[in-house]
Parts: C-alpha cells; sequence; structure tokens
C-alpha cells in the first residue's frame, strides 16, 4: 500500500519536537548548578531521574499494551502535553533538588508515550520498508535530543528559561500535529484485551530475544556515551588549553548521530538491519576501547573521533528496532517495542551511574572503556546461531 507523502515527515517532525525536553535539563546544567548549589554529580542524577521516570513509564504502559489497545496518535499527543508541562518545571523559582528529580522524572515517564509509540505508529505504517522508517525516525529522536544543546549558545536562548520555555513549546506543538495530521495506520491491529504474560511470552521468541539483547548492548553505551560527552570534552579542552565550546561540539556529536540514523536506515533496504547493526555496534565498541588514545591528539582529531564515535553509536538503534518489531505479531508491536524500551533504558541508568561513581577514582580519559561491556554483549548475542 503507497502511503501519503506527508506520513513520515510527519511523524518525524512530532517525534523530534517531543523528545527536545529529553536532554533540557541537560542542556541548564549549569544554571541548575548554581541554582541549587549542588556538586558535579548532578549530571548523572538529572539525566537518571530521566531514564527512570522513561523505565517506570515504559513498564506501565508495556504491561498495560497502551499502545496496542488505545489510539497510538491520542496517546502521543496526551503525552507530549504532560511532559512539556514538567519540563516546565524546571524554572519555577521555589525549585529544590527533590523538584528538579521529580520534573525530570514526570517528563521522562510521559516520553514513554512519546517514543516507543512513534516507533509503533511508523510500524502500522510502513510494513515493508520499516528498517528505514525507523532510521528517519530515530534519526529524529537523536536530533531532538541534541537541540536543547545545539540552541545553549545562541542569543535568542542563551538564558535558561528561554531554552526550557522552547522544548516546552515545540514538544506541545508537536503532539497536536501528528494528532489532527496522523490517523490510525492501514497495518494496525489493535489488541482486544489486556494479555499480562505478553512480556514474558516475548521473550520465549527466539529472534525477539535476539534482537532485544543486541539492543540492551547498545544502551549500555549510547546514553552514558551522551550524558559524559560535555564532561570529556571539557576536560580535553582544560587538560590542553584550548577554547572549545562544549554545549556546541556536545549538540553537533549527538546531531551527527540522528544523520547516521538516517542513512543507516537508507543502507537497510540494501544490506539488511542486522548487518548495519552489527557494524555499527562494532565501530561504536572499537572506540570505546581506544578512547584514551583520542585524549592524547591534537584538538581538531580529538574533535573528528568524537564525531565519528557519535555517528556509529546510534547507526544501529532504529535497525534493533526494526529487528524486534519484525519479530512480533502486528497486535503486539507496541508492547514489544515498549518493554523493550523499558528494559533497555532501565540499563543506561546503571552505565549512567557507574561512569558517575568512576569520574570520582579514575581520569576522565580512562572513563570510557567500561562503555565497551555493551557493544561486546551485542555482538556476541547477534552473532548467535539457532541451535
Amino acid at each position: 500500500m503507497k502511503q501519503k507523502l506527508h506520513i513520515l515527515p510527519i511523524i518525524i517532525l512530532s517525534q523530534f519536537a517531543c523528545t527536545s525536553t529529553w536532554f533540557a535539563g541537560n542542556a541548564i546544567i549549569e544554571s541548575l548548578t548554581k541554582k541549587l548549589d549542588f556538586g558535579g554529580e548532578i549530571v548523572s542524577y538529572v539525566l537518571s531521574s530521566v531514564q527512570f521516570g522513561f523505565i517506570i513509564g515504559t513498564l506501565i504502559f508495556g504491561i498495560l499494551m497502551i499502545a496496542d489497545r488505545f489510539s497510538p496518535s491520542k496517546v502521543f499527543m496526551v503525552c507530549a502535553c504532560f511532559a512539556a508541562i514538567f519540563n516546565l518545571l524546571l524554572i519555577i523559582p521555589q525549585l529544590n533538588v527533590t523538584g528538579l528529580l521529580m520534573a525530570r522524572f514526570g517528563t521522562g515517564f510521559f516520553l514513554a508515550g512519546i517514543y516507543p509509540v512513534g516507533m509503533k505508529i511508523a510500524a502500522d505504517y510502513y510494513e515493508k520498508g520499516l528498517g528505514k522508517a525507523l532510521g528517519f525516525l530515530v534519526g529524529a529522536l537523536v536530533l531532538g535530543t541534541a537541540f536543547p544543546f545545539l540552541i545553549k549558545d545562541t542569543t535568542w536562548a542563551s538564558h535558561p528559561d528561554s531554552v526550557i520555555k522552547l522544548t516546552s513549546g515545540i514538544t506541545v506543538l508537536g503532539g497536536f500535529l501528528l494528532f489532527f495530521l496522523i490517523p490510525n495506520g492501514p497495518y494496525r491491529v489493535a489488541s482486544t484485551s489486556l494479555q499480562l504474560n505478553a512480556g514474558p511470552r516475548l521473550f520465549k521468541n527466539y529472534y525477539f530475544k535476539k534482537a532485544a539483547f543486541g539492543y540492551f548492548g547498545h544502551m549500555w553505551e549510547l546514553y552514558a556515551f551522551w550524558a559524559f560527552t560535555p564532561i570529556a570534552i571539557q576536560w580535553f579542552a582544560l587538560k590542553s588549553g584550548n577554547d572549545i565550546s562544549v554545549f556546541l561540539w556536545t549538540g553537533i556529536v549527538i546531531a551527527l548521530g540522528g544523520l547516521s540514523c538516517a542513512y543507516g536506515g537508507i543502507l537497510s533496504q540494501r544490506a539488511g538491519s542486522k548487518k548495519v547493526a552489527l557494524v555499527a555496534l562494532i565501530a561504536s565498541g572499537f572506540f570505546c576501547f581506544i578512547s584514551p588514545l583520542l585524549f592524547s591528539l591534537p584538538v581538531y582529531f580529538f574533535l573528528a573521533g568524537w564525531c565519528l564515535w557519535g555517528i556509529a553509536v546510534t547507526a544501529d538503534s532504529p535497525q534493533f528496532s526494526n529487528l524486534v518489531a519484525s519479530a512480533v505479531s502486528p497486535e503486539l508491536k507496541g508492547t514489544a517495542l515498549t518493554l523493550v524500551n523499558c528494559i533497555g533504558y532501565a540499563i543506561t541508568i546503571l552505565s549512567i551511574q557507574l561512569l558517575g561513581s568512576l569520574q570520582a577514582i579514575i581520569p576522565i580519559d580512562q572513563l570510557f572503556i567500561t562503555l565497551g561491556i555493551g557493544p561486546l554483549i551485542g555482538v556476541y548475542y547477534l552473532i548467535q546461531k539457532k541451535v
């Protein structure tokens, strides 16, 4: 079935807009640190709160099969509005540490109705070519993640409040845009009953389990890499005596990952999702293990290496989602994507907190080696043969 030309661009635009709240707190971390009189460890707490909210949200959404039982576009719109509201709580004058963590938790909780639900909507429209569609869609999420960093140093968004207001505003806009322009897809098969045993049953599926564990290895690396990229760039700048715009280069590194998601989606049409995911995972794992060498390079080579890492670290993400969605029946696609996201993001909290603890013990240039564990596990599961 040939789809209307506006379908994918609208889903992509809405996904980009609504995921801009994800790293909004990290983009104004300096302001929050001064406001709350908190130390450098606030970085891991701020992002982990979002991740924890997302985990709880995806767990509840998955168990209740929200994306499979109700209109995904309506779920997306409602969650976008609530994510925007919780994001705005960051700029209230009476904000304290507890309020900060609850605001970030609430944003993460409702992002559970945006990211995996957006992928579910794409799966409802693209029975064939889903790897390509998800490549563009996850690329939009990555660009949305980079957006707060990219606008942070502009004159019209230099004030922390402006970053938060803008990301909340476009989140609401993205939610309504998708709701009014994207009806239920032609390949949507609604679940008519609640199946509380759906999750355990999914992991008995060999192909689902293989894709899921590959994704978990990828997630061990991804968000910890993003969260500690500004710390790595700042540390390199201080050690080398170079003047580097930390927020700008962090935004560039993350944004390049969005482009690689899209390009990986195009490549998957010819090479297949598994091969694209495998190559990207091997490449990003390689950068984990050689990361200490990057810090010894001249500034432009260091930044180039970090950009290449940013390209490799995300290219596999949409292809894992395609492998997960393709492994299950249509009425369980939303639940499968949501539960895999739930476990994957739980893993990100472990790696983020690990790096947060290790940075007080070991030099920053040694910190990223531990992220190589994830790609090793992911590659192991991807290359396994069915017995």
